[in-house]
C-alpha cells in the first residue's frame, strides 16, 4: 500500500512534466557532468582568455543542440549568440543569462581548487565531502556542488542546455523560436552591453525577455521577479596631513581624515537609516494596490532578523519587500590608517570610503550622484576629482576627492502583463505550488538595454537556492535545483502562451 502510494505521488508530481522520474534522473546527472567540466574552465570578467576559453565551450554545446550560434564583437569582451532555427509566425523568447564569474580568493575556500567543483552533503550547520561516483545510486538533492559559478550563472545555462535534450528527445514542438544571449561581462557591469544591444538590435528582436540569474524566494517556493535595481557607485577620499603623524605630536593639531570623513557619512542618514540628502527618495510613491503586492510575498521579519542576525532592521520601508522600492546608499568599505596588529598611533594622512548606490526606476543614478556631491559641499568640503595640489591643501579646510562610476539602470515591468501572468501560471501548473511574485529584487542585472532599446517586457526567473554564496568563497548549487531548473526550462518553451 505505502509503495503504491509513493508511485502515485510521483507520477502526479511529474504528469505536467511529461517526463519519467528516470529520464529526469538521467538529466540531472548529465547536467552535474556538465557543470563540472563547464566550471574547470576559470571565467575571471578581466581576463580575456578566460572568456575566449568559455565562449569555445559554450559554442561547441549549443552547437550540439541545434542552435546556430555566434560570438558577436563588443567594445569590450564578445557576447555569445545562439539561436534556434526561426519560424515567423511563432513568438520569440530571448533568455539572458551570463558566464564570467567573480574573481576567486582560493585561500578562502573550502577546498583547494575553486574551479574543480567538490561535491558536499549537509552535515550539521557545516557540509561534508561525498563522492561523486555515490549519484549513481544515491542522487541526493539535499546534497550540494561548490565551485565558482556553479549558482551565478554556469549552472542556470547548463540547466537550459538540458532541457532542451529532454525537448528533442520528446519530439516536443516548441510554440516559440528561442533566442539566447550569455553575458561575458555582467560582473563589471556590462558597459559595453548598452551599445552591442544596438549594433545586434534585429539579431536580438524578441517579444519577451526572461533573464536567469539569481536565486528563488527563500521559502523555497517558484519566483518570478518582475524588476530589479540598478547601481552606481561613488569613492569619496578625505585628506589630513601629507604624511602620517605621530598622534602624539599631533592629535589635537593635525586635522584627522578620519573622522572628518566619519562626521560627513553620519550627515547622510538618520538614525533609523533613513537617507536625509534633499530629494533622495523624491518621485517614488506607493499606492495601496502596490503595498497590496508587495505583502503577497511571504517574507517573516522575525526569520528574516534571525537569519542576518539582527535585532532591528532599518526603517526605510515598513517591511522587508516595501524597503527595496527606495533606492539606497550603502557604505561598502571604510579604510583609513592602520588596524590589527598593525595598528599604528598615527594621524593618518587620508581616510576613504566606497559607497553604493542602488536605484529604482523612479531614480536617476546621476541626478542622485549629484544630490550627494551637493550635500558634501554643504558640508564645507572642497571637492576634487584627484588628489589635491599643495596649494588646494594650503587654502581649504576640508577636502574631499570624488571619483565616480557609470550607471547601470534598474527595470521593472507591471505584473498584471500578460507574459508576466503565462510565466507564473507555467510554474504554478508545473509545481502545483503557489508562486511568489516579487515586484523589485534588490540585486542588479545589467538588462535595461534591452527594454529600452528592443522595447519589450522583461521577467527574471531564478533558478538556484537562496544560500548559494554567490560572490563569496565556497558558491554553490543545490542538485534539488538543477532538477527545478529544467523543469522550469522545460516547462516555459513547451507551454504556449494563452
Amino acid at each position: 500500500m505505502q509503495k503504491s502510494l509513493f508511485f502515485l505521488i510521483v507520477l502526479i508530481s511529474y504528469s505536467s512534466f511529461s517526463q519519467t522520474p528516470a529520464q529526469l534522473k538521467s538529466q540531472v546527472l548529465h547536467s552535474i557532468d556538465e557543470i563540472r567540466d563547464f566550471v574547470s574552465i576559470p571565467n575571471n570578467a578581466s581576463d580575456h582568455a578566460d572568456i575566449n576559453r568559455n565562449l569555445t565551450w559554450l559554442t561547441k554545446k549549443f552547437n550540439e543542440r541545434g542552435f546556430n550560434s555566434s560570438v558577436l564583437p563588443t567594445e569590450g569582451e564578445s557576447i555569445f549568440f545562439a539561436t534556434l532555427p526561426i519560424v515567423d509566425a511563432k513568438p520569440t523568447i530571448l533568455f539572458y543569462m551570463h558566464f564570467d564569474g567573480q574573481p576567486v580568493e582560493g585561500s578562502k575556500w573550502n577546498q583547494s581548487n575553486p574551479y574543480e567543483v567538490a561535491l558536499k552533503s549537509p552535515n550539521g550547520d557545516d557540509f561534508k565531502s561525498e563522492s561523486f561516483e555515490d549519484l549513481n545510486t544515491n542522487l541526493n538533492y539535499d546534497w550540494r556542488l561548490f565551485g565558482r559559478s556553479t549558482s551565478d550563472d554556469k549552472g542556470p545555462i547548463v540547466m537550459f542546455l538540458n532541457a532542451i535534450d529532454l525537448l528533442k528527445k520528446n519530439n516536443v514542438e516548441l510554440p516559440f523560436n528561442i533566442k539566447v544571449i550569455l553575458d561575458s561581462e555582467e560582473e563589471k557591469g556590462s558597459k559595453a552591453l548598452p551599445n552591442a544591444v544596438k549594433q545586434y538590435r534585429e539579431l536580438l528582436d524578441a517579444n519577451f525577455l526572461i533573464i536567469n540569474d539569481g536565486p528563488i524566494h527563500n521559502s523555497g517556493k517558484p519566483t518570478v521577479v518582475y524588476g530589479c535595481r540598478g547601481i552606481t557607485t561613488l569613492s569619496l577620499t578625505t585628506y589630513g596631513p601629507i604624511k602620517p603623524q605621530h598622534s602624539g605630536h599631533y592629535g589635537n593639531y593635525a586635522p584627522n581624515p578620519g573622522f572628518q570623513l566619519a562626521q560627513l557619512l553620519a550627515s547622510m542618514k538618520d538614525k533609523d537609516g533613513k537617507v536625509i540628502i534633499d530629494g533622495y527618495y523624491d518621485g517614488i510613491t506607493l499606492d495601496e494596490a502596490t503595498k497590496a503586492f508587495l505583502k503577497t510575498v511571504p517574507d517573516v521579519q522575525a526569520e528574516l532578523n534571525e537569519n542576518l542576525q539582527i535585532k532591528t532592521a532599518e526603517k526605510v520601508g515598513a517591511f522587508y519587500q516595501e524597503s527595496l522600492q527606495y533606492p539606497s546608499l550603502n557604505i561598502r568599505g571604510l579604510s583609513s590608517g592602520w588596524i590589527g596588529n598593525d595598528a599604528r598611533t598615527i594621524v593618518p594622512e587620508k581616510a576613504i570610503a566606497e559607497l553604493d548606490l542602488r536605484l529604482v526606476p523612479e531614480s536617476d543614478g546621476n541626478r542622485l550622484k549629484s544630490l550627494i556631491k551637493k550635500h558634501i559641499e554643504k558640508q564645507g568640503f572642497f571637492i576634487t576629482s584627484s588628489d589635491p595640489t599643495k596649494e588646494e591643501r594650503l587654502s581649504h579646510d576640508k577636502i574631499i576627492k570624488i571619483e565616480e562610476s557609470g550607471v547601470t539602470n534598474a527595470f521593472r515591468t507591471d505584473w498584471n502583463n500578460a507574459y508576466g501572468k503565462y510565466i507564473a501560471q507555467s510554474l504554478k501548473d508545473e509545481f502545483n505550488q503557489d508562486v511568489v511574485n516579487i515586484r523589485i529584487m534588490g540585486g542588479t542585472v545589467p538588462v535595461a538595454p534591452f527594454i529600452n532599446e528592443l522595447k519589450i517586457p522583461a521577467f527574471i526567473v531564478p533558478m538556484v537556492n537562496p544560500d548559494n554564496n554567490q560572490h563569496s568563497p565556497n558558491e554553490n548549487l543545490k542538485i534539488g535545483q538543477i532538477d527545478y531548473g529544467i523543469r522550469t526550462f522545460y516547462k516555459l518553451m513547451s507551454t504556449p502562451v494563452k
